[in-house]
């Protein structure tokens, strides 16, 4: 018989809706579960096969855990502010507000018809003046506490667009939006203080429950580094070079400085530079790379001298040439790099592209094939000679203390928060600048300072942003002395909503407050949250630092917002190629599931490969996932109140209860749908199938085919919800194998194998182990001396043989 998915599955939908199955009892005492999914930007290209994976797989997990006993909290909303709804409105010139809340009632469709039990009730759309009213008080908040402070900064700017571009809005040297290649200039931002929770965000790595990759991502991007800064004085000048590096032991062995082509020495030492039309060529081009390029290991090395200046090297005064590239980044430790081929890889590359010279002083490696960057004894050092790394650091840094030239220092990667953008579809920035008061922030009662309307979006040819045009908006008085002032008009990052939204899902029709304090009590932090791999970076760090940042505020109860962070694997085209409208490979979801249904949707998304590595879409994997739950849906018309369950039915079925329990948990679905699979194979040949198994596979199929296994339970005449009944636990008595497999061993050596009770004594195996005429031709009884019994897997006979 045919599962007639389309029918069953809308009937189970709309049912779920009046009865409320998945709103959240806010107030409930049960243990909770606050479950997570990263929520999505709505886009007008809709919901493609990949979107959803992370979605289904965080279903699984709340439907398993309502059926445990936990009261599960798991929302959804629309982070919906940000540059690509900007972008549709410039190519389109539809209101980014109309295009947004379009696009958000297709994603709603899309998500309700894959059966996924969010509580539609608390949802948040980041572009609402009552969510981003809170937005904005928390700015405030960090700028009357000093986090938030304007400066002037060095940005990527398209001259296309009239914009200035994040990091990830550069691709291969050009703007993400209409490939104009991008430079940088300096311009006045908003910044947030990020780098004061540097320790902190480290710190709190070690009490949360976060996946192995993504740690070591947070604590790459922070960058902590202990070591020191060095001064190297430059020939002739007053000036000198400040550099920071984490191996002061190899200072013998710096061949040259490079400095990053926006170092503030090439303006000062300009007139010494005697090549310098082609030093400026090099910053032209480094300009036109966006930090992650130019950080990028398969970035070829490129550089130039600078003629006519050279540093002194602070121990031995040896002059030393002072190179440019665009590897070393303005804003990372000081603009500046010792460099010390033999020992640091990039300084080896940089090196044997120029041929410069390549001196050993640590013992190791082989350098014409790469340098030596581990630990070993130092030679070619003066007094450093014959002293460990370790041992050498601290002499080298003892010394440069003492003399007055260096001194020890802990120096980080992560820079401050570049926070205001040049744009209109984003938060307002709630300041006004008055001569008098300088920044003034609007009182709470004026908030949220409302987006305004305008039909203009583009950027000013200055690059400011389409709110400086409206002078009837950016005129204002000073909410201090009453003094004509001006608004900003820079609005906020995407990133802004996004930091804090977890939050507002437990409270999100509050207006007195972002959240009631007895219910942040209660429900943080984020118990489980799951997202893509590409967000485990800066997303997750922003929103840490946002979290530690009310925490210390005393506004929310736990300093991280989550406890437990996982990542799924992107799902790839037909063609094993990221999905993309160019590329014409996207599957949509709402096809599949016109063809298929949701459940085989749902159940192939989690069955198609290893959940945390990347899965190849496949029509005829979905297909196959289809006739699988068609025979399952064939054992309904099965099912037999009067059949007896066996002790073999029973042992199957509780070795399929713990496994589908213990790999469910350890986001192994592929695995817990194969152990299903089998045993669901085992009982399609019967003619009849009783009703305790069918319970048993309806409450395990229920996560991850909520609608058919709905459907069946109905069928066995059971009238509860589904999501009420208890999650089946593995009885430990029946998970026993009634038989066992023993080795028979005549010293040492195997001589057969012998099926037995697993609870045999040893006695009695050693009379049946002399019955295998292996070994009965080996050894007698007689001649046995001792035997060695281990219960269930192996005797072993020893003494004289035959």
């Amino acid at each position: 018989m045919t599962y007639p998915f389309s029918q069953f599955e809308v009937k189970w939908q709309a049912r779920w809706e009046e009865r409320g199955d998945f709103r959240t009892d806010i107030q409930s005492r049960k243990p909770k579960q606050f479950l997570l999914v990263e929520f999505p930007y709505p886009s007008g290209a809709g919901l493609h096969v990949g979107h959803p994976r992370g979605y289904v797989a965080m279903d699984v997990i709340a439907r398993k855990r309502r059926m445990e006993g936990f009261e599960v909290l798991f929302p959804i909303g629309f982070d919906s502010f940000g540059l690509p709804a900007e972008n549709h409105a410039l190519r389109t010139g539809i209101h980014p507000r109309d295009s947004t809340a379009a696009n958000i009632d297709r994603f709603r469709q899309q998500l309700r018809g894959l059966g996924l039990s969010f509580d539609w009730s608390r949802e948040v759309i980041t572009s609402e003046p009552e969510y981003y009213r809170w937005t904005q008080w928390m700015f405030l908040r960090a700028f009357r506490r000093g986090l938030a402070y304007k400066s002037r900064v060095l940005i990527n700017y398209c001259s296309s667009c009239n914009a200035s571009l994040a990091n990830e809005e550069v691709v291969q040297g050009a703007c993400e939006r209409c490939g104009t290649p991008v430079t940088r200039r300096m311009r006045d931002q908003w910044m947030l203080r990020i780098t004061r929770y540097a320790d902190a965000l480290i710190e709190g790595l070690d009490t949360v429950d976060f996946i192995p990759a993504v740690v070591e991502q947070q604590r790459n991007w922070i960058g902590r580094s202990r070591g020191a800064e060095i001064r190297f004085p430059v020939s002739g000048s007053e000036a000198c070079i400040p550099v920071f590096t984490t191996r002061p032991d190899t200072l013998f062995g710096v061949a040259h400085l490079v400095l990053a082509p926006e170092h503030p020495l090439l303006a000062d030492m300009a007139d010494r530079i005697t090549n310098l039309e082609a030093v400026r060529a090099c910053q032209e081009a480094a300009s036109r790379k966006s930090d992650l390029e130019r950080a990028s290991q398969e970035q070829a090395r490129t550089g130039i001298r600078l003629d006519g200046l050279e540093a002194l090297h602070p121990v031995t005064g040896a002059r030393l040439p002072v190179w440019i590239s665009d590897y070393v980044l303005a804003h990372y430790g000081t603009g500046a790099v010792m460099a010390v081929p033999a020992h640091d890889q990039r300084d080896w590359e940089f090196a044997r592209t120029f041929g410069l010279p390549i001196l050993r002083v640590v013992q190791g490696g082989d350098l014409d094939r790469g340098a030596f960057e581990g630990e070993g004894v130092l030679v070619n050092s003066s007094f450093l000679d014959g002293l460990k790394v370790p041992e050498a650091i601290r002499a080298m840094t003892a010394l440069l203390e003492r003399e007055g030239k260096g001194e020890a220092r802990t120096d980080y990667r992560l820079r401050d928060w570049v926070f205001s953008r040049q744009r209109y579809w984003g938060e307002p920035i709630p300041l006004v600048h008055c001569q008098a008061c300088g920044w003034v922030p609007l009182p709470d009662e004026k908030l949220p300072l409302v987006l305004p309307e305008v039909q203009a979006f583009r950027p000013s040819p200055d690059g400011s942003s389409p709110l400086a045009q409206l002078e009837d908006w950016v005129t204002t008085t000073c909410p201090d002395c009453g003094a004509p002032a001006r608004r900003e008009t820079d609005t906020m990052p995407q990133w802004a909503g996004s930091c804090w939204y977890f939050l507002r899902y437990i409270d999100p029709h509050n207006r007195t407050a972002f959240a009631d304090p007895h219910l942040l009590e209660r429900w943080m932090p984020v118990d489980w949250y799951n997202g893509g791999m590409e967000h485990t970076t800066l997303h997750l760090l922003y929103s840490r630092f946002w979290c530690r940042f009310l925490h210390d505020e005393g506004l929310v109860p736990t300093p991280e917002p989550y406890h437990r962070r996982t990542s799924h694997g992107m799902i790839l085209g037909p063609d094993s190629e990221k999905m993309s409208k160019s590329r014409g490979n996207v599957v949509n979801p709402d096809e599949v599931i016109a063809r298929h249904g949701a459940d085989s949707f749902r159940v192939f998304e989690m069955f198609m490969g290893d959940f945390d590595q990347p899965a190849i879409w496949s029509e005829q994997g979905i297909k196959g996932v289809h006739r699988f739950l068609n025979r399952v849906w064939g054992l309904a018309c099965k099912a037999d109140p009067g059949s007896e369950v066996s002790p073999q039915d029973l042992r199957r079925m509780n070795l399929a209860i713990r496994e589908v329990d213990q790999r469910t948990e350890r986001m192994k679905f592929n695995t817990a749908i194969s152990s299903l699979m089998e045993w669901i194979n085992d009982l399609v040949p019967r003619d009849r199938v009783p009703v305790l198994l069918l319970d048993t596979l309806c409450r395990l199929l229920y996560p991850y085919a909520p609608h058919l296994a709905e459907e069946i339970w109905t069928h066995l005449g059971r009238t509860d919800p589904l999501q009420a009944q208890p999650w089946p636990r593995p009885d430990p008595a029946l998970l026993v194998d009634p038989e066992v497999t023993v080795a028979i061993q005549v010293n040492g050596k195997l001589r057969g194998t012998l099926q037995v009770p697993a609870d045999i004594q040893e006695e009695e195996l050693l009379s049946m182990a002399f019955q295998v005429p292996a070994v009965s031709s080996r050894m007698s009884p007689d001649g046995m001396a001792r035997s060695v019994f281990v219960r269930g897997r192996i005797i072993n006979l020893i003494g004289q043989e035959n």
